[in-house]
């Protein structure tokens, strides 16, 4: 799969907090909108609905994320707006996820099949956006409370691999229900990919294989170089598309305008950089989530906020005075980090939604090697903030402010260094793979690392082939035969076989010539690549500087 058009296509997210559906005025009012488990009453107005897809496209977006208000009776004005706007529409399911319905024994919610149709025969449907699904896999009390019921169905009773296995075949279900359902009808049936936003770091390679598209969020809560080399590694190594998510909410809080608690939990400063960071890894599709943080509706207009202001400089100067001249598809790793997928984030538990599976030394051995990788800045228990050592700040914002004093137009001033959610660590041009990878697609990388629990036998012959090709190999001993289990030269290359990743002298200084230095994240596409610096003191600022190819 190669997808090159010189830029993304750019998208926005509708709204959560600030005004009703503009299409379900009545219908949204009664559901919750958000993850916070109520209720929460709309703070704007509620513009006329050619009125809210017109500011979007003037601000720069091709594209509007539409989440379906379970129930809803009737779509057609949507897709009459969407045509008269020249917006194309991605249908997104998280309304569905918080308030039901719920496909049986899952705390899912799909997609009508009329519904799916009567947006194809539109000709605006661009895809169908799935929330989350791996934090609801792994976290399935998240929204629904009657019972512990997996996004993608249970796997208690299972194995790790087997675990992994159902969630991969319940995805290609899905995957292959939606292309049959719009085939049958006469349309093309790649027109609405299933895409997989994700949270987490975790999850991307089981939705790829199953024949997802792939969607990370920036900022949240996220190590951005984690995230990205993950999603990255799993989109090419199975052929996906790579979309980004831009999303807003998050952990800290600060003198910038504030809907509610978290949202945004980022700075102006830090959204205009994450933008071109996301821009820089080439994918095909980027949107906004939410709208609420970007305009004000009030008497009839719009207003836009600070983040509006950097949305559309970057939608509307950035992107055209800055072509692409490389897709997310050409993105070659120097470090090929290799690791079985075993969900696990740092909450050590419930892997896959299973509560029988918790996580040993062999799976945490992953989060050493990034730790490592990072020149030891990503926590070496964890692969995002969602795990012990993090306080958000956004907890105390919603401690003393309640609800209904919200929105806050110049949100609250709080001390700059308990802000904890930077954009910058640094990372030499790193991509995952899983324990299935192929020779053919493995490549060329200087430095291959293998940690995790499982390995296919195909992946570790290429390993071995790759070492005695001039590559260095660092790999866990629980993964090597004993015939290899020896450290020293092999053929051209390296093998060095660690029973432990942390503390280990052979490790580090294998690590050495390759991981760069301190003050760079690297990442090569091709002949081009992106380098990134810390644009302040605490790296909440990207400075880029661009390398080889350009031009559209």
């Amino acid at each position: 799969m190669k997808h090159f058009e010189g830029r993304p296509r750019l998208g926005i997210q509708g709204p959560t907090v600030s005004w009703l559906d503009p299409w379900e005025e009545e219908r949204s009012a009664s559901i919750m909108r958000t993850g916070t488990g109520s209720v929460v009453p709309a703070q704007d107005q509620t513009p006329p609905p050619r009125d809210f897809m017109d500011a979007i496209g003037r601000l720069g977006a091709d594209f509007y994320v539409h989440h379906v208000i379970p129930g809803a009776p009737d779509h057609a004005g949507l897709w009459r707006d969407a045509e008269a706007c020249g917006m194309d529409v991605c249908l997104g399911n998280e309304y569905g996820n918080i308030n039901g319905p719920y496909i049986e024994e899952t705390s899912r919610f799909d997609i009508a099949d009329a519904d799916v149709l009567e947006a194809a025969e539109s000709g605006r449907l661009m895809g169908l956006l799935y929330d989350e699904p791996e934090h609801l896999q792994i976290n399935a009390a998240q929204y629904r409370k009657d019972g512990f019921y997996p996004h993608w169905g249970a796997t208690n009773g299972l194995t790790l691999a087997e675990s992994q296995e159902a969630v991969v075949e319940t995805v290609a279900a899905a995957t292959s229900r939606v292309r049959r359902l719009l085939e049958s009808r006469g349309f093309e049936p790649g027109d609405a990919p299933l895409i997989a936003e994700h949270v987490f770091p975790v999850l991307f390679h089981a939705h790829a294989r199953g024949g997802m598209d792939l969607c990370p969020k920036i900022m949240k809560e996220s190590f951005q170089p984690l995230q990205l080399s993950t999603a990255l590694g799993a989109a090419k190594q199975y052929g996906r598309r790579l979309w980004i998510c831009a999303d807003l909410w998050g952990p800290d809080a600060g003198p910038w305008f504030t809907r509610t608690s978290g949202f945004p939990g980022h700075s102006p400063e830090e959204y205009a950089s994450a933008l071109r960071m996301g821009y820089w890894m080439g994918p095909s599709h980027l949107f906004a989530e939410n709208v609420d943080v970007l305009l004000k509706y009030e008497g009839g207009e719009f207003r836009k906020t600070e983040f509006g202001e950097v949305w559309e400089e970057f939608a509307r100067k950035y992107v055209p005075e800055n072509p692409l001249s490389w897709s997310h598809s050409e993105a070659e790793p120097d470090i090929a980090f290799i690791h079985a997928d075993d969900s696990n984030y740092g909450q050590n538990e419930r892997l896959y939604g299973n509560h029988g599976l918790t996580a040993g030394d062999e799976g945490k051995s992953v989060f050493h090697v990034w730790h490592l990788l990072s020149h030891r800045t990503i926590p070496a228990h964890g692969s995002c903030m969602h795990i012990p050592g993090y306080s958000f700040p956004r907890h105390k914002l919603k401690a003393d402010f309640p609800q209904e004093a919200f929105p806050l137009e110049r949100g609250v001033a709080m001390p700059p260094e308990e802000r904890m959610h930077p954009l910058f660590y640094p990372m030499n041009n790193v991509l995952v793979y899983d324990e299935r990878v192929g020779e053919a697609l493995l490549g060329t990388p200087r430095l291959i690392v293998v940690a995790g629990t499982r390995l296919s036998e195909e992946t570790l012959l290429a390993v071995r082939r790759r070492a005695e090709q001039g590559a260095a190999v660092i790999i866990a001993s629980w993964l090597v035969p004993e015939r290899w289990r020896t450290s020293g030269r092999v053929g051209e290359g390296t093998w060095i076989v660690a029973d432990s990743f942390l503390d280990n002298d052979a490790v580090q200084e294998t690590l050495e010539p390759f991981i760069g230095g301190g003050d760079c994240w690297r990442q090569r596409f091709g002949s081009g690549e992106v380098r990134m610096f810390r644009g302040d003191a605490a790296g909440f600022t990207l400075d880029f500087e661009i390398v080889g190819k350009r031009g559209g």
